[in-house]
């Protein structure tokens, strides 16, 4: 698979996520700093949630907020399928996937924000 894959039908700046739109995401503590994939059906609520501590465990725990990929899928299990992949794969894969969608690491956040 293509290392760059990146599910999203946006045309670049602000991307239009509506109610019950399945994603895969990964969050980072830091440049190659730890890293959180989740799947979600609301993103920006989520993402907002994890920045703002209200989920506890893994992510309060390490100080993992900032928003560094994300890919939007048709189906809540096509995500599902995703993230566990996902999760399977080796650190560096994981890097090579979010800089090739954003080299600099920066916080795709205000990407989503409604």
């Amino acid at each position: 698979m293509d290392p760059c894959f990146r599910r999203d039908d946006g045309e670049g700046g602000s991307c239009n996520f509506g109610y019950m739109t399945p994603c895969v995401y990964i969050l980072a503590s830091g440049r190659n700093g730890t890293l959180y994939i989740g799947v979600t059906s609301n993103l920006p609520q989520r993402v907002w949630q994890h920045r703002e501590g209200f989920l506890g465990g893994f992510t309060r725990r390490y100080g993992i907020k900032t928003l560094v990929y994300y890919e939007r899928h048709d189906t809540m299990e096509s995500a599902i399928r995703r993230e566990k992949q996902m999760k399977l794969w080796k650190r560096n894969w994981k890097i090579e996937l979010i800089e090739c969608a954003s080299p600099d690491w920066l916080d795709l956040y205000e990407q989503i924000a409604l």
